[in-house]
């Protein structure tokens, strides 16, 4: 049987979305090495100016006027009235969707994100093409943007989401509940001890790992200010991400904090960060809330966003995998109840494992390779 040709669709180079799908192309080369695969940022092939420009109205949006961003999310008239205008933009992008099909010639097309879903299901109709479309959902909650007819198979976090996508129109045949495909690398077991090694740190100190995704966001500096206020003796790692403005701001802060504080930028070693945190400290997205609960590591979320911050946080606190609270001053309070009741710590891990699903990249893999 020959190879498999298919193209993997995300939008925003640092996201989860793209995490996503490296996580797919992973796996496809780990079962089937010859695949031929083109992972592809969709907004950026048809709409190079237009990203720059959405994104940093989407930044400016979530970061003053969150509130706009939780009306604007999965709102029924919203979803309605950019209808012709959706339509509208998917059309002009056709042309250009043509010249890369035609070029590449994929088998199937893999979106981990709605607008590329969207563009690609439009494409199926206006062409009349019977190309196999999968579309991959990474937040814990299936929003109107991700509904059209000609999308084949959707991927969902969980058997909640599969319900919900139900309850919108979408045929229980099409749907499989894998989970959000994260790296295989946060399953394989390591030694902690040399991870504490490598990083100099000791042993006997509990870890709190604080991040804020990718772009290092929230009120990191805030909560690390917080924490100098804890009775415990802890070691702090906080991963600033690509957000270099925060990384320097925080390194001439943390000279005069009593803590042992340390300080990164964006990482590929996450998981043995991970590895070793007896409680993280994050924002609350898809990919990072499914390897965090692939590890069964208690999550302590703060402030989280509208839209789909707040939904992540809203399944993960419903099923016991987290801890919510909406002031980050008070973030050392919840850190030393925590480190003072095992039983708690425990209870977090346990509701983590349950709900977590380590195979989704290798059971997405599969199910591509059998299309």
């Amino acid at each position: 049987m020959r190879a498999k040709r298919i193209i993997l669709m995300y939008i925003s180079e640092v996201s989860g979305h793209r995490s996503a799908t490296l996580a797919i192309e992973k796996a496809l080369k780990e079962l089937r090495p010859d695949t031929e695969i083109l992972n592809i940022n969709a907004f950026n092939y048809t709409n190079p100016i237009s990203e720059k420009v959405i994104n940093r109205i989407y930044m400016e949006v979530i970061k003053h006027t969150p509130k706009l961003w939780d009306y604007l999310y999965d709102n029924p008239s919203v979803v309605k009235g950019l209808e012709n205008i959706k339509r509208h933009v998917h059309k002009s992008n056709s042309p250009k969707l043509k010249k890369l099909f035609d070029s590449f010639n994929p088998d199937l097309v893999v979106c981990t994100q709605a607008f590329p879903c969207g563009m690609v299901a439009d494409y199926k109709k206006t062409y009349k093409v019977n190309l196999p479309l999968v579309a991959v959902l990474t937040d814990y909650i299936p929003h109107a943007y991700w509904v059209y007819d000609t999308v084949d198979y959707y991927i969902t976090p969980s058997e909640d989401v599969s319900a919900r996508l139900e309850k919108k129109g979408v045929g229980a045949q099409k749907i499989r509940s894998y989970g959000i495909p994260f790296d295989h690398k946060f399953n394989q077991k390591q030694s902690s001890g040399s991870i504490f090694g490598k990083l100099k740190l000791n042993p006997k100190k509990p870890v709190v790992l604080i991040m804020g995704g990718g772009q290092g966001l929230g009120p990191i500096k805030t909560i690390v200010k917080s924490l100098e206020k804890s009775k415990h003796d802890i070691s702090e790692l906080i991963v600033a991400g690509t957000n270099k403005k925060l990384f320097n701001s925080l390194k001439r802060k943390v000279k005069h904090y009593k803590k042992d504080i340390h300080l990164f930028g964006f990482l590929q070693n996450i998981h043995e960060l991970m590895r070793i945190a007896s409680v993280i400290i994050s924002k609350p997205g898809g990919v990072t809330t499914a390897e965090v609960l692939s590890m069964g590591l208690p999550m302590i979320i703060v402030k989280p966003i509208p839209g789909q911050e707040i939904n992540n946080t809203n399944f993960l606190t419903h099923k016991g995998a987290a801890i919510k609270i909406d002031e980050p001053k008070e973030v050392y309070q919840i850190i030393d109840e925590l480190l003072e009741n095992k039983t708690k710590l425990e209870q977090l891990k346990s509701a983590a494992l349950k709900i977590a699903k380590p195979e989704a990249s290798m059971d997405v893999a599969k199910l591509l390779l059998s299309l």
